[in-house]
């Protein structure tokens, strides 16, 4: 354990803090601050366009930039399956290592526990997040008004089904990457030089229609949405179609979705679109009065339809 931690750990986070090797990490922070943990399981640890390492780092720092916050330091817990091999152990952890310096964040602590074999699948993370909350930032459910737009930074769906097809082996010819990029880079511009936003969430598990679904869970507000406007490959859509899925409710693991105000909402979009990560962004709906607690879409054949929350996960261990 300790030679793992010495050759592998500490040589690919190296920095001042972590060096210390103490029980916990002592950090100078003064300011407002957001933390965040969150556990990642998905099965296969390497799927198209990423894998369980640069999916923990992706996934926490975006859980903290969604609070307004600069992901600043993570921590990292492994749990490890006897029997894995050393060299998938060595290229998650370089996975993780190269995702935190993407962002600027430092690994300054963590813990591995190995288990027999058979009480895990190769291998489990836990990371936990720290960063400053941008001042002003202010983000909250209680701030979202009617009339207030609901923006996304781009395409839908990518993520669950790039696990899916990697996971059973399906060759369904899109050759459909996953979406799993950290947000700071794309997000922090608009809150530095607007300050629109009213609340922000990444639809993860149970894709867009589940995450519009909690924010207006609590609210006396509705949201409804054009389908026109959702943005969809054309790749993701076919294969949604051969597979009987909605793309809505597929997970996501590089998108955000941004309640902004209603004379903000294009400032916002330019900002968005001036990055890689935003050039497909599109407002997909607007904060109602009408539909308290629902999410409504327009439908492209001029209907309505109820969009209700996800009931059972479709696709398990995407994250």
């Amino acid at each position: 354990m300790h030679a793992l931690v010495r050759d592998l750990l500490l040589k690919e986070f190296n920095n001042p803090i972590l060096a210390e090797l103490s029980d916990s990490a002592s950090l100078n922070l003064k300011e407002r601050i957001a933390f965040t943990t969150d556990s990642f399981v998905v099965t296969p640890l390497f799927f198209p366009g990423g894998d369980i390492g640069k999916l923990a780092v992706c996934g926490t720092a975006n859980d903290l930039v969604m609070q307004g916050a600069r992901p600043e330091y993570l921590s990292l817990a492994l749990i490890i399956e006897e029997g894995l091999e050393y060299d998938i152990l060595e290229k998650i952890v370089r996975s993780i290592a190269q995702e935190a310096k993407k962002i600027g964040s430092r690994v300054v602590t963590g813990d591995i526990k190995v288990v027999e074999k058979g009480a895990a699948d190769k291998v489990f993370i836990n990371t936990s997040g720290i960063g400053r909350i941008v001042p002003k930032s202010g983000l909250s459910l209680k701030n979202i008004r009617p009339g207030d737009r609901v923006i996304i930074n781009g395409k839908i769906g990518q993520h669950g089904l790039a696990v899916l097809t990697k996971r059973k082996g399906l060759d369904l010819g899109f050759d459909i990457k996953s979406d799993c990029a950290a947000l700071k880079d794309l997000i922090m511009p608009v809150l530095l030089k607007t300050e629109a936003v009213r609340f922000m969430r990444d639809p993860t598990r149970g894709g867009v229609a589940t995450t519009l679904n909690e924010i207006v869970a609590d609210l006396n507000l509705g949201i409804v949405i054009e389908e026109r406007r959702i943005p969809v490959s054309g790749k993701v859509r076919a294969a949604c179609e051969l597979l009987g899925m909605d793309p809505l409710y597929i997970a996501n693991e590089g998108k955000a979705i941004l309640v902004v105000k209603d004379r903000s909402a294009g400032k916002v979009l330019n900002l968005l679109k001036r990055h890689p990560l935003g050039r497909d962004a599109q407002v997909i709906g607007y904060v109602a009065k009408g539909y308290p607690g629902q999410v409504v879409m327009n439908t492209v054949s001029g209907t309505q339809r109820l969009v209700e929350m996800l009931v059972s996960e479709p696709l398990p261990r995407i994250c």
